[in-house]
């Protein structure tokens, strides 16, 4: 499993560096064919992480409700945000990350409630959660190398 939370941490970085390189305008801006900005893709894939891994596992989340009301699954960009959420966003990068591997590794996970993905997998335990969630971010980032080049 550590090999998967390196991949987890290195694809971290990589939105680590939209934030860091781009306006606060240019995070904030939809293009036109686009439903989604490039900082509601990083929120959704941290909060899509902790659905995927924690929530189903029973545990409490380290994600407030309401931004996993605005980042879930099936929600879309419908407002800018401001500088001081774009922080909150790029604060929780790397945290829930480190802290998921932490309690992988002290074997905090111990059921898993089964669910079926988009792709129509059905994910039965945590570590299937894990290797799913850096396809899905995978998939993330790749919409949002499209917005930078549509900015």
């Amino acid at each position: 499993m550590d090999w998967a939370f390196e991949v987890a941490i290195k694809n971290r970085k990589l939105l680590e560096r939209f934030i860091d390189n781009h306006s606060l305008e240019d995070l904030n801006k939809v293009p036109e064919g686009f439903n989604n900005n490039i900082i509601w893709n990083i929120a959704h894939t941290i909060v899509t992480q902790q659905l995927l891994v924690y929530k189903l596992s029973g545990l409490p989340m380290v994600v407030s409700d309401a931004m996993v009301d605005d980042y879930r699954k099936g929600t879309k960009t419908e407002r800018d945000v401001s500088q001081a959420e774009v922080d909150q966003i790029k604060a929780l990068l790397f945290s829930p990350i480190e802290k998921t591997k932490e309690d992988f590794n002290t074997g905090v996970f111990k059921t898993y409630t089964e669910y079926t993905v988009s792709t129509t997998s059905t994910l039965t335990k945590v570590e299937e959660a894990i290797a799913f969630n850096n396809f899905h971010e995978g998939i993330h980032l790749g919409y949002i190398l499209a917005l930078r080049k549509s900015l």
